[in-house]
């Protein structure tokens, strides 16, 4: 009589457990029988970093080279909102500062009500909008660059109230609009969902329950409640997962097919812990979906978990708010690429910002006032990235040092809006001068002044796998 499934299934797991308990195969590499398979599981809030861990307020400064911007931009103040992107609009091969503010229809339900464009020397090129409008950001505003009809020049593109604006990069006329449902305006994304040579398709969403896709005539093409049964994401990721030519949408705990169907979804065991996505990004490329690793965040559920592009968990982290995520290459003598996130929802001065390598383990840690914004760059032309920590207004390596400070000399539009002695300082990365390297900019919320660092030495690595602009800017 042949064993049942389960019984071959404990079998293996026993075998597994002696093999590894004898130092043959690693407990990660051991699959679990039964409908739920086991994953690697790390609790990282009872976790000791195994590098550093210090208060940034205990650092010295003394030594540590002072980075002046190199340009600093007063935001009209009518018009300045919060959101900011960067990109070239004019066709010149420099960028332009656009700032939106958002109106709110009900809580956390909002559009872009009014756009404005700085010129690198501070005069406004143009304004669109109405300005009265609520200068809030803890969310996306549906604001984006991007060269929509494949011309070689940029417009802007704005999700306003019930619609879509196509704007003009170098005059801000509407060049098309198409309507949307009321709310469906959270933010925007580009994507190829039709097979083109090049993403032409938009994604629209409410802020945790549905998604729009529409093509570049604002024809829609499908919509899609709830992914997977759970909130949305609050920027769906396009990714061609089975290199189609098409992408894929990782839309929350679910990822869906072109076309809007259902691929996969997580675990129940993850789906369980509630909230929703915050942080999605790709990790490591290949060529079958089971060789991509993608980083996700749990706003809520209180994980960072890697994937692979089939929905399967290599591992995951748990017991932190972990927010927004980046990696890159920190620390040439730790296998793989070094894993930067924040932990939000803390206390001010209590907000960490962790180290993790590529397996998850907690290197380092930083305490900070607030680490909810921050980008990596290669600043020095090292071949090593840094971490732009923007409340602290440094640069900060994979040791527990500051490499650098990010002076921000006051301006009389800024100083006005300081109503609490202290800032909100964000951070963006963006070819600002055409020189291929990602520069330096800080901006401020309320967003009345945006300081710029240009970049002279780092590498040009703006195709590497990291969050840059102006294509699907997003603070998660």
């Amino acid at each position: 009589m042949l064993p049942s499934a389960r019984t071959r299934g404990v079998r293996s797991v026993v075998v597994l457990v002696l093999a590894a308990i004898c130092g043959l195969v690693g407990l990660s590499e051991i699959a679990w029988a039964g409908e739920q398979a086991a994953f690697p599981t790390a609790d990282l809030s009872k976790a000791k970093p195994s590098v550093f861990d210090v208060h940034v307020n205990n650092l010295s400064d003394e030594g540590v080279p002072r980075l002046r911007p190199w340009r600093t931009i007063e935001i009209d103040p009518e018009y300045c909102g919060a959101w900011i992107v960067a990109g070239d609009l004019t066709g010149d091969g420099v960028a332009e500062i656009v700032s939106a503010k958002n109106g709110t229809l009900a809580r956390d339900t909002h559009y872009t009500a009014s756009v404005v464009v700085h010129r690198l020397d501070g005069s406004v090129l143009w304004k669109w909008g109405n300005p009265a409008a609520k200068n809030r950001l803890h969310h996306d505003v549906a604001c984006q660059i991007y060269d929509l009809d494949g011309d070689g020049r940029n417009e802007v593109v704005v999700a306003a109230d019930c619609r879509v604006v196509v704007l003009e990069g170098t005059t801000g006329k509407v060049r098309r609009e198409f309507e949307i449902p009321r709310g469906a305006s959270d933010c925007i994304t580009f994507c190829n969902l039709s097979g083109n040579r090049r993403a032409t398709d938009m994604l629209v969403k409410t802020r945790y329950t549905q998604l729009w896709a529409y093509n570049s005539q604002g024809e829609p093409l499908w919509t899609v409640a709830k992914p997977g049964g759970c909130r949305t994401s609050h920027q769906p990721f396009p990714i061609d997962l089975d290199g189609d030519g098409r992408d894929e949408v990782i839309a929350g705990y679910a990822a869906l097919n072109h076309d809007g169907t259902e691929r996969w979804r997580l675990p129940d065991e993850l789906r369980r812990r509630g909230g929703h996505a915050d942080s999605i990004r790709l990790f490591r490329d290949g060529p079958r979906p089971e060789d991509k690793r993608i980083l996700l965040t749990h706003c809520g559920g209180n994980c960072l978990d890697m994937l692979d592009g089939a929905g399967a968990v290599k591992w995951t982290a748990t017991g932190l708010h972990f927010e927004s995520v980046f990696f890159g290459e920190l620390d040439a003598d730790v296998p793989g690429q070094e894993i930067v996130v924040d932990i939000c929802h803390t206390p001010w001065g209590q907000s960490p910002l962790v180290i993790l390598d590529q397996r998850g383990r907690l290197l380092g840690r930083y305490m900070t006032m607030r680490s909810r914004c921050h980008r990596l760059i290669d600043w020095f032309g090292e071949g090593q990235d840094l971490i732009a920590a923007g409340q602290t207004r440094a640069l900060l390596d994979a040791h527990g040092h500051k490499r650098a400070l990010l002076e921000t000399p006051p301006s009389p539009g800024a100083a006005a809006s300081d109503t609490q002695g202290r800032y909100c300082y964000l951070v963006h990365l963006a070819d600002i001068t055409g020189n291929g390297r990602p520069d330096l900019l800080l901006s401020t919320v309320p967003g009345s002044v945006v300081w710029i660092y240009r970049n002279d030495n780092g590498a040009k690595n703006l195709s590497r796998n990291r969050q840059t602009m102006p294509v699907n800017a997003t603070l998660y």
